[in-house]
């Protein structure tokens, strides 16, 4: 392992399981759901995702690190896990972009993380038993004392978190240079990652991102040509406000777009009811199915919840029909959904592929398609 590694440390998780593994980044001791991502790439737009708020997330790739990090790649302004577990940190970062190393930025950014040779055994016992609430110390050598703490954490079911990850005041993506501006989009920012509004200005929009906080009032006063509700952490039945706010765009007829937290959003505005995941889809390799052309789409995840509706017919909801879009291969949940009668549709996972495959890159394409398609406003 590097030198930078540091002394002993522990895991503990709720359910009294204990890993003792090398202090790595920050030391200290911190708190959160314990999650796991199967990515082999991309390990530094998983520490900027605000959908990882609150979470301590263990990387199932042996090897973090080698690539360092850089500015040009995060996904927000700030690491927002709340621990990093990884098997083996690079002993020697490589790659011509690199400007400090993955133990440094952890300690820059004071986030607590661990070093042990458990990570698969790790996974296991998460995927058999579920997420739960863990802690990461280097401080504190009694694990009954830290299960003690752990146990007086709040759980991620229930736990409503967008606010605290959003923007606080309202700010514009523009389209490149010698891109002509063809759109106006307005996005509510639950969590938003920078790659996706870069995506709609790639392709002719100016995107305003919005607090979570905006109410529908805010959104329609902008006259966008379609709005777009991004992905962002904690228990969807707990967002009423984004439900209410997603409710005035739907009354209005606007196109709209959801992704990841915004298709839970869309879910519960159509009268459906949301769940927790066992322990959910985190990774860049997640199959999907389109429902109706039966295509297969490899994808980038990040949730732990989902909405229940049913697979195999359309069904009735308050904007008319609505139909299942995507449905996932390896449990059959619910990843995307489609009103029938109204330029509406949403999906769990995340097209702007940050990191990922490319595969579900054209959904922006619909959405642009769908507000070409609405009629010219009238003439002042």
């Amino acid at each position: 392992m590097s030198e930078e590694i540091g002394g002993p440390a522990i895991l503990v998780l709720e359910d009294g399981r204990v890993f003792h593994g090398r202090s790595f980044g920050a030391a200290g001791e911190t708190f959160g759901e314990a999650v796991f991502n199967t990515g082999m790439t991309g390990y530094q737009e998983t520490l900027t995702d605000p959908s990882y708020h609150r979470q301590i997330v263990a990387m199932t790739a042996p090897h973090i690190g080698n690539t360092g990090v850089n500015d040009d790649d995060p996904e927000s302004g700030r690491i927002w896990v709340a621990g990093y577990v990884v098997r083996e940190p690079a002993r020697i970062p490589s790659n011509w972009r690199a400007q400090r190393t993955l133990d440094e930025e952890l300690r820059r950014q004071n986030v607590v993380g661990i070093a042990l040779n458990g990570t698969r055994a790790l996974t296991r016992h998460l995927r058999d038993r579920g997420a739960m609430r863990a802690a990461i110390s280097s401080v504190e050598t009694d694990p009954e004392a830290l299960l003690a703490r752990i146990l007086e954490q709040p759980r991620m079911a229930g736990s409503d978190l967008a606010a605290e990850v959003s923007t606080d005041t309202a700010y514009e993506v523009l389209p490149p240079e010698g891109v002509r501006t063809r759109f106006h989009v307005a996005a509510v920012d639950l969590g938003i990652k920078a790659m996706t509004p870069q995506r709609l200005a790639e392709r002719g929009c100016k995107v305003t991102v919005l607090p979570a906080s905006a109410t529908a009032e805010d959104i329609l006063a902008l006259d966008p040509d379609g709005v777009f509700f991004s992905n962002g952490p904690g228990d969807p039945a707990t967002a009423d406000h984004s439900v209410d706010a997603m409710r005035g765009v739907l009354d209005s007829g606007k196109p709209l777009f959801g992704i990841c937290f915004g298709n839970q959003i869309l879910g519960r505005s159509l009268g459906l009811g949301t769940y927790k995941l066992p322990f959910g889809h985190r990774g860049v390799n997640q199959p999907v199915i389109d429902t109706r052309t039966k295509k297969v789409a490899i994808t980038s995840q990040n949730h732990g919840f989902a909405v229940d509706a049913p697979l195999d017919t359309p069904f009735d909801t308050p904007y008319g029909r609505a139909e299942v879009s995507h449905i996932g291969l390896n449990d059959q949940v619910v990843e995307g959904l489609r009103l029938l009668d109204r330029p509406v549709f949403s999906v769990q996972f995340h097209p702007e592929a940050a990191a990922g495959p490319h595969d579900a890159a054209g959904l922006f394409d619909e959405f642009v398609d769908l507000m070409s398609a609405q009629p010219a406003p009238a003439a002042k």
